[in-house]
């Protein structure tokens, strides 16, 4: 009915009824298929001079022998990868598993390994299949360009970025405690930390999300065709528009606010823990003499001189730091160069983003799987307490409770 009244009003306005807008061009102007083949192939051959323009504005950027070795280690990313997911997928499970023991869950940084083993464990669990199917399943070259994998590689992106800008929070709050429970021991800070301990694991878990928004926004699934063919399937893959402003701003955040800003604090600690750590070593030189009864022999009776030896807790407390910056120095060696690569993108934009940073991408996804992985190595090399806690869960027809019950007394006086 409105069709007809539509048609009604054309009629006594003297407007006359018109065809759809490409059937009534076509018959205007003679348009025929061989015109249009003509033009698509003018607009392919002006895309191709755009394309060499913007090459020749981007000629010399990173050539050398260093970008020959990284695209050959490209060839075997996936296999290289896929081993140490699974590897550090198992290593996070038994820290999880070693860390939730109540002789270990007593202690806040032991919280915070163990929250850090979580979100380690959750990349490498996600890492796995997209390793799988895009470097080991797809051949060398190979392209899908379907809507469904457009959408896994955009979730991949904000999964792992999210996952691992908590690692980042975790490592950051692992550090500035460690600095707390040995600069200010019974100042209003520790206490205040102690007392909001669950807080200030939370706090990563809330704050990472939000850091991210700006990637949201950024990154989107785009529709493309092949302007070759006149009828031509759908193409999905990740689309950024490289000119909008809220492209570099999110490099920016990035680069500076996850990645450098925590890699300064994290340099900052590590420096002054490493120079308590040197106090420490100090200390026990002068307090060695007493290995050395001759020397004091006249001042001092034996009683005395054993009394000079370091305590227990005081070893144990440098065994501690020493193993925290072990943890901070592999997280500075394998996030300080995703910070600079990103500050880099964002400061010279387009070209060293298009040709720099890509042969770099793999490498660095290979040294944040490394960092996941190797905690549990870390924690069996360096801690005495980690090591006969993972004895007595997995050995105990072979372990007595005598070392335990040593070890329980002397974690429950020492930080």
């Amino acid at each position: 009915m409105l069709n007809n009244m539509t048609q009604q009003q054309q009629q006594q306005s003297g407007v006359p009824n018109r065809l759809p807008f490409n059937e009534t061009v076509l018959k205007d102007f003679q348009i025929t298929s061989s015109d249009i083949d003509k033009f698509v192939k003018l607009m392919h051959e002006f895309q191709m001079k755009n394309m060499s323009t913007q090459v020749d504005e981007c000629h010399g950027y990173c050539q050398g022998e260093i970008y020959n070795w990284l695209r050959a280690y490209n060839s075997i990313h996936g296999y290289v990868s896929l081993m140490i997911c699974i590897f550090g997928t198992i290593a996070n499970i038994l820290n999880i598993m070693v860390l939730t023991r109540k002789e270990m869950a007593k202690t806040p940084i032991n919280n915070i390994l163990k929250w850090l083993a979580v979100a380690d464990m959750f990349v490498m669990l996600e890492y796995i299949p997209y390793t799988s199917y895009q470097y080991i399943y797809m051949a060398p070259g190979e392209k899908d360009l379907s809507y469904t994998w457009a959408v896994c590689l955009l979730i991949h992106m904000h999964f792992t970025q999210i996952l691992h800008t908590i690692s980042i929070g975790l490592t950051v709050t692992l550090a500035v405690w460690r600095y707390v429970a040995i600069r200010h021991p019974n100042g209003g800070c520790a206490n205040f930390l102690l007392a909001h301990s669950r807080e200030a694991i939370l706090l990563p878990f809330i704050l990472s999300p939000i850091l991210c928004l700006p990637t949201y926004f950024v990154f989107k699934v785009r529709e493309t065709y092949d302007v070759d063919k006149v009828q031509s399937e759908a193409m999905y893959h990740v689309y950024f528009d490289q000119d909008s402003a809220l492209y570099r701003f999110n490099f920016w955040i990035h680069s500076v606010l996850i990645k450098l800003l925590p890699c300064a604090i994290l340099i900052v600690i590590s420096t002054v823990l490493m120079h308590v750590l040197c106090e420490a070593s100090r200390r026990r030189l002068k307090l060695r003499d007493y290995s050395n009864p001759a020397k004091y022999a006249i001042q001092l009776n034996l009683n005395e001189t054993k009394s000079k030896k370091p305590p227990r807790c005081d070893r144990r407390n440098d065994r501690t730091t020493l193993l925290l910056v072990a943890v901070l120095v592999l997280f500075l060696v394998t996030e300080f160069p995703q910070g600079l690569l990103g500050l880099l993108s964002g400061v010279m934009e387009k070209c060293f983003f298009a040709h720099c940073y890509p042969p770099f991408g793999e490498i660095m996804d290979l040294l944040a799987l490394i960092n996941a992985a190797v905690g549990f190595v870390l924690y069996g090399l360096m801690s005495k307490q980690f090591r006969t806690t993972f004895r007595s869960l997995f050995m105990k027809r072979h372990f007595g409770s005598t070392e335990m019950t040593r070890l329980t007394r002397v974690t429950t006086t020492c930080v």
